[in-house]
């Protein structure tokens, strides 16, 4: 095991008696070999000041600016974490007074863009029904890699067959969606990499 993890046998029993000192039930000893009984749990990470105030105003932003599923996804994974926390910090998170303040209005989307993230995540195709800023009307063919969230827009990120590169959908010029049940030849994360180095865009 020590030389699994890369650690000194050492080191390795030093563990062992940290997790028996925490409750985990390791029955065994040095030199002989050690059985973990199931049902042990590690305590939960637990967050600073800061990081609950991170967590708060993303969350609330996401709520606040993304589309419903996604909104609902945000309270929900705030809940589930404020479950876990100690009272103290919990008090932390529900007093937070990091605020999203009220922005300009987000052009209303036509399509489902969980239809999108799920493509996205899936390395699926998807085809899509497109007006331009001029009205000009097209059919594509995409590998949607990612969604980008600004102030009053939301844009598909997508490599395009007929275009043979990136290009940048506003998803409320998406008329028409619909599911390809096809896996792009290349992997989400390869595209989005060469679309950041194109772009100039540095990674979060």
């Amino acid at each position: 095991m020590a030389g699994e993890l890369g650690v000194s046998i050492r080191t390795l029993y030093r563990d062992i008696a940290t997790l028996q000192g925490r409750g985990a039930e390791i029955e065994g000893e040095a030199g002989i070999g050690y059985i973990l009984r199931p049902g042990f749990m590690l305590p939960p990470l637990m967050f600073s000041a800061d990081e609950i105030e991170a967590l708060v105003l993303g969350s609330r932003w996401v709520a606040d600016r993304a589309d419903d599923p996604l909104a609902a996804a945000a309270r929900n994974a705030l809940a589930k974490i404020a479950a876990v926390l100690p009272a103290g910090l919990r008090d932390d998170l529900d007093a937070s007074s990091l605020l999203v303040g009220p922005g300009e209005p987000i052009a209303r989307d036509g399509i489902d863009l969980a239809v999108i993230r799920k493509a996205i995540r899936a390395e699926r195709k998807l085809g899509i029904d497109y007006k331009d800023g001029k009205g000009a009307a097209s059919r594509r063919i995409v590998w949607p890699f990612a969604l980008g969230f600004f102030e009053r827009v939301r844009i598909l990120v997508a490599w395009c067959e007929g275009r043979q590169g990136f290009r940048h959908f506003r998803t409320d010029r998406i008329v028409g969606l619909t599911s390809i049940d096809s896996r792009y030849p290349r992997r989400r994360q390869v595209l989005l990499k060469e679309w950041r180095e194109i772009e100039g865009v540095p990674s979060p």
